[in-house]
């Protein structure tokens, strides 16, 4: 008789261990290998590189460091290096550094009670010395040299078999370097879990970014293994704004409103930065530092995107850097292995306190913003939806491009300078008068005298001229995006020729000659087009004779001018007329206020600390006659708002430089005024370029030249 066809047993089913006559008793409980311990506890400690990177910087952090620089190789699997000038480990620490729960931050339980430091359980170098090879050289300031030490399993080992593993003497700076190398080379199946070292690297950076952003007066570097250039780098002297623009780009740090929250019946106290209803993203991008420790929050997320949904459109999000003080006897930091979740007191009614401040910021606002004169900003996004052109927001889609991560630069492209440090020019001798005020002059109307300024209350006016938003259109249209991001970025370098008006400025590794002329022209008809009818006041007192002014300007043209039949009361009649007819619109759309007795009461005011030359006044005013389309609507607007942009332009000054028979046959006036253009080109036009200038082709061809680029020297000679 055939046997019968063996089948194998379906797959997924767990097979019977064969019977034995130990089957039915219990097993016996064993205490497991310490070494088997050991690796189960850094697997939740360390879960991937980044994790180790964060354990690694808060005990930098904690040392008291001023400066971190973290070096990665393969996503940090092959090596994680972080180096930093704390106080350094003293050489009869090390035999135990790496050992489990060995610190130097907690004595008793009860300290937890008061924790106000990163680390505090003494277990991140314990567990990364059970799944890498570490490394740790580190000096304090009363020792000799430095001293390194390598650790397997938490206890220190020799580097090379046959030598000691106790710890050897070497060259080094005062802080402490720690080594990682070869992570999870004894864990292959976490090891086998990490496909891409591109996302580890994005996650390092990521982390590197949130505590720079945080730890103001720390200095940041991350650099991949063998580039020549940093991921990040930020200056310990650089604000919160400057860390955020650097990690995260420009699009986010211009749109920043500052929050603050407090109560003392929660014992906490809030504050931070966030994005106004002119920014949003597809993912919200939210940093939470709960007593300086940075930590995830569901509950802030979900309450922080309601907080933003009336004022964003939809599947719109924000960015939000919170830091949340927290008094520690109400704190449990002790509930995650990685810290990476807190519990604390009264959380409900803290995340009601922050948001309804955020509500409240963004409530105000929301009453006095001009989404026209926003999308005009450097760094905002530009629309083609003709339906964004009457002041919607932008869209997602747009701002969501707008918001990549910026590149990195590279070492070479590093500029050995800091714009926030003193200049030069701050040692010259301060001019008396306020700079951008006009002086008097024999040729201005009547000896002006100082405007002074006054605020006022005034709701501002949505324009929905359709010519005007066109003319803004076209500037967007003509933008020159690369220098644009020049303008937005760039430092002050100086002055170089007062008559040809040329400034120096800095971009990167940059220097760039510019036509502060050209360049105030674009500005201000810029400034003309965003503000359309919501102009500041320049106001007379006394009031000036319109044709007196007009008389002024003809006279010299009639001098300049070969035509016999000029006729100069008859030039100044038309013009007068003209302006006089029109004052209504001129007064409601330009601030240009005219009497009908011919008075000219105020002009426009473009930008506050800075007021053109009275002397250029007669010429302004006489040229809004033949130069200004005053027929059709659109052409109007433009040829009067670059006329006015004309008037506000900086004058040519004589330039004596390096002429001292020149300089002494200056008139005291001109001298005066030239001190006051330099000043205010370089704290008052300059300053107003980076913020929200448009660049435009234009000015590219023949308003600015580049002079030096230093990437070629460091070629040559690489770091000096």
């Amino acid at each position: 008789m055939p046997e019968p066809m063996e089948i194998d047993e379906p797959r997924g089913i767990k097979r019977k261990t064969p019977s034995s006559a130990d089957e039915s008793l219990p097993r016996r409980i064993k205490a497991l290998d310490p070494d088997v311990v050991n690796k189960i506890a850094a697997g939740e400690i360390i879960v991937a590189p980044v994790h180790a990177l964060k354990e690694l910087m808060e005990n930098a952090v904690d040392a008291g460091s001023t400066s971190l620089e973290v070096l990665v190789k393969d996503g940090g699997l092959k090596l994680l290096q972080i180096t930093d000038n704390g106080c350094g480990i003293n050489k009869e620490d090390l035999p135990i550094l790496c050992e489990r729960f060995t610190t130097s931050k907690l004595k008793t339980f009860e300290d937890l009670s008061s924790i106000a430091t990163y680390g505090f359980r003494g277990e991140a170098l314990a567990s990364i010395s059970h799944i890498a090879h570490l490394t740790v050289t580190t000096r304090t300031k009363d020792s000799e040299c430095s001293w390194r030490a390598h650790y397997d399993g938490g206890k220190l080992s020799p580097a090379k078999p046959g030598q000691s593993p106790d710890p050897k003497s070497a060259a080094g700076r005062i802080g402490t370097q720690i080594s990682v190398e070869d992570l999870f080379y004894n864990v292959p199946t976490r090891r086998k879990a990490f496909r891409s070292v591109s996302d580890e690297f994005n996650k390092i950076i990521d982390m590197v970014g949130r505590y720079a952003v945080h730890c103001t007066g720390v200095a940041f570097s991350c650099k991949k293994y063998g580039d020549p250039g940093t991921s990040i780098a930020v200056q310990s002297q650089a604000s919160t704004i400057d860390r955020i623009r650097q990690i995260y780009g420009s699009a986010v740090s211009n749109e920043l409103m500052e929050f603050t929250a407090s109560d003392n019946r929660w014992g906490f106290k809030a504050s931070g930065w966030a994005t106004n209803a002119n920014y949003h993203i597809k993912k919200t991008t939210l940093l939470i530092f709960i007593n300086h420790r940075n930590v995830e929050s569901s509950n802030i997320k979900k309450a922080v995107e309601q907080a933003y949904s009336a004022f964003l459109p939809k599947n719109g999000h924000p960015f939000v850097y919170l830091n949340l003080e927290v008094d520690p006897q109400r704190v449990d930091v002790n509930v995650h292995p990685t810290k990476r979740e807190v519990n604390f007191l009264n959380e409900d009614e803290i995340i009601q306190s922050i948001c309804e401040n955020i509500r409240n910021k963004l409530t105000a606002v929301d009453t006095s913003r001009t989404f026209l004169t926003q999308t005009l900003l450097p760094g905002a996004p530009l629309v083609d939806d003709p339906s964004q052109q009457s002041g919607d927001s932008p869209s997602t889609k747009t701002l969501s491009a707008s918001r990549r991560t910026p590149m990195r630069p590279y070492e070479n492209n590093l500029v050995r300078t800091d714009a926030s440090l003193r200049k030069i020019t701050s040692m010259f001798p301060a001019v008396s008068q306020p700079f951008g005020l006009g002086v008097p002059s024999q040729s201005a109307p009547g000896n002006l005298q100082e405007p002074v300024y006054e605020t006022g209350i005034r709701e501002p006016t949505r324009c929905r001229l359709i010519s005007v938003h066109q003319l803004r259109s076209a500037v967007k249209t003509d933008i020159h995006t690369e220098l644009t991001d020049i303008c937005a970025t760039h430092t002050f370098v100086g002055i170089v020729d007062d008559n040809r008006r040329l400034a120096a400025i800095q971009a990167g590794v940059r220097l760039f000659l510019v036509d502060y002329g050209r360049a105030s022209f674009e500005y201000f008809y810029q400034v003309g087009l965003t503000d359309f009818g919501n102009f500041g006041v320049i106001k007379f007192q006394p009031a000036l004779n319109l044709r007196a002014v007009l008389k002024i300007a003809a006279e010299q043209a009639r001098a300049a001018s070969e035509d016999d039949d000029f006729d100069v009361d008859t030039v100044v009649d038309m013009v007068a007329g003209r302006l006089v007819e029109r004052r209504e619109m001129l007064v409601e759309y330009f601030s240009l206020e005219i009497s009908p007795a011919g008075e000219l009461l105020s002009i426009p005011l473009l930008l506050k600390g800075y007021t053109p030359s009275m002397a250029k006044l007669p010429q302004f005013l006489l040229r809004l006659g033949p130069h200004v389309d005053w027929t059709d609507e659109k052409p109007c607007f433009e040829s009067f708002l670059r006329e006015l942009a004309t008037f506000y332009v900086p004058e040519q000054l004589p330039n004596t430089l390096g002429n001292d028979e020149a300089e002494e046959d200056t008139p005291d006036e001109v001298k005066a005024r030239r001190a006051q253009v330099r000043r205010a080109v370089e704290h008052v036009l300059f300053p107003a370029f980076k913020s929200r200038l448009i660049a435009t082709k234009s000015l590219m061809k023949g308003g600015v030249l580049e002079l030096a680029n230093l990437k070629g020297l460091y070629r040559v000679f690489e770091r000096c």
